[in-house]
Formats: structure tokens, C-alpha cells, sequence
């Protein structure tokens, strides 16, 4: 199988995230529909939380086990900052975010710019947590992106072409957790595609990247955004969920998101990964 055909199944992989985008466009608010897509969401959420950081640390965990001290503590620390980015980064930017759009409130509707008329659905709160998943989405599947293109690279394509089979199945569910915050906003089908671009595109990425050269550190670094980002959009999503007060949906979405996660994880550990 060559290079080209292999980055054509990462591709693949990540896009089936676009399965689950349509449900954003949902018409009604529906708050019993949205709270079960939020509590599904957060599941899958929490469970990629935990996914990703067993990865990160497996490296180090091995490091520790041979007594390799050095890799040990750059990898420790490239894991640490990484993980302190992508947590500490996003609450930052989303502050500054809503700094500007207090002060663009304050000065009225006549004071709107053509670029923020031309826009408005970015800047809705639910727009802009459903973005910041798929960004924080986007950095774990760069990493399963690695994973497909390292296994190519080594020789190994039957275990390449079932990771590309889990993962894909794995994304699916992932569309979901994107668009659980657009329920009943109707977004445009444009920023629907960017969303699932952002989210999957980077699997794509990754397995080119994959192919060309294997690094833990680079893994490690990656998953560590990915971990910071994901636990504050898990943060953000509970803040949602409590507002809905609707607790017997959101725990049984949290189920049945990890249920999800879990199920979709078997079929790439079957695989042998």
C-alpha cells in the first residue's frame, strides 16, 4: 500500500466526524434533546480525557520501568506544559473573547462592524464552545493520526488498515460532542464543515506527519493539548449541564457517552493496537 493510499485512509478516518455534525442543525431547542446530546458529549469527552492521558503517560511509565531517567523528565516536562497550554490557554482566550464582546455590546447595535454582522454565529457562546471541542478533538486526532501513519511506516498495514477502521468509528461518535452546544441555534452548513475540518482534518495531518518519522515526544506533546483542552471543555459542558437542571438526562447521557467511547476503543484494542 503506498504513502498516498494510507493518507487517504487517515483521511477517511477523521472525516466520519461529519456523521454526527448534522444533528447541530436540529430546529426546535428541544432542552431534554440537548441536555442528552450535552451528557453524551461530556461521556465521550471524559472518557477521551482518560484515553489520551494513558497514552501520554505510556511513554513515561516505560521510561520509568528501564530506569531512563532523561527521557523520563523531558518527556514529564513536555507533557506538563503541554497539558498547562492547552488548559490554562483556552481559559484565557475564551476571557479575552468575552472581554470583546462585552465591550462590543456596550457601545450598542449601531456600533456593529461589517465583519461582525457578516458573523454572528461565531461569536454565540454555544458557537464558541462547539469550536473549542473541535479544536481540543482535533489535537487528540493529530495523535491517532500519528499512531495510523507510525504503524505504515514500520511495515504493519493490516494493523494500519484496523486503526483506520476503530478510529473512524471511534470520530463518529465524536461529531456528536461538537455539535451538542449548537442544538437548536441552526448553524450554517459552512461552519458546520469547518467544525468537522478542525476536528478530523488534523487525523489526515497526522498520518503524513506519522509516515515521515517516529517521536514519543511529538506524540506526547500533542496528547498533552489535547488532555488540557478536553478537560476544559469538560469543565464547560458541566457548567451547561447544571444550568439545564434536567440531572437524570445529563447522567444518563454521561453513560452512555463513555459507553460510546469504551465500545468504539474495544474495536481498536481488538485490532491490537
Amino acid at each position: 500500500m503506498s504513502p498516498a493510499q494510507i493518507a487517504l485512509l487517515g483521511a477517511v478516518s477523521g472525516l466520519t466526524i461529519f456523521l454526527g455534525l448534522p444533528l447541530g442543525r436540529l430546529r426546535a431547542e428541544l432542552p431534554r434533546t440537548k441536555t442528552l446530546l450535552n451528557g453524551t458529549a461530556t461521556g465521550i469527552l471524559i472518557f477521551l480525557l482518560w484515553d489520551v492521558l494513558a497514552h501520554a503517560w505510556e511513554p513515561i511509565d516505560t521510561g520509568l520501568s528501564h530506569g531512563e531517567i532523561g527521557a523520563v523528565l523531558g518527556n514529564g516536562a513536555v507533557l506538563a506544559v503541554t497539558f498547562g497550554a492547552g488548559l490554562l490557554g483556552l481559559v484565557h482566550f475564551d476571557q479575552a473573547t468575552s472581554r470583546s464582546a462585552s465591550r462590543r455590546r456596550a457601545f450598542g447595535p449601531g456600533a456593529a462592524s461589517v465583519g461582525e454582522l457578516s458573523a454572528p454565529a461565531v461569536r454565540a457562546p454555544g458557537a464558541r464552545l462547539a469550536m473549542t471541542i473541535a479544536v481540543g478533538i482535533g489535537l487528540h486526532n493529530f495523535a491517532e493520526g500519528l499512531a495510523i501513519g507510525n504503524s505504515a511506516a514500520g511495515g504493519e498495514l493490516s494493523l494500519a488498515v484496523l486503526l483506520v477502521i476503530g478510529f473512524g468509528l471511534h470520530n463518529a461518535t465524536e461529531g456528536f460532542g461538537i455539535v451538542a452546544p449548537l442544538t437548536g441555534s441552526r448553524p450554517s452548513w459552512g461552519y458546520l464543515a469547518l467544525l468537522g475540518l478542525i476536528g478530523g482534518g488534523p487525523t489526515f495531518l497526522g498520518t503524513l506527519v506519522g509516515q515521515a518519522f517516529v517521536s514519543d515526544t511529538v506524540s506526547i506533546a500533542f496528547l498533552g493539548l489535547a488532555a488540557g483542552s478536553i478537560l476544559y471543555v469538560v469543565i464547560e459542558l458541566l457548567s451547561v449541564a447544571r444550568k439545564a437542571n434536567l440531572k437524570i438526562i445529563t447522567t444518563w447521557g454521561l453513560f452512555l457517552g463513555l459507553f460510546l467511547g469504551f465500545a468504539t476503543d474495544a474495536v481498536i484494542t481488538a485490532a491490537g493496537a
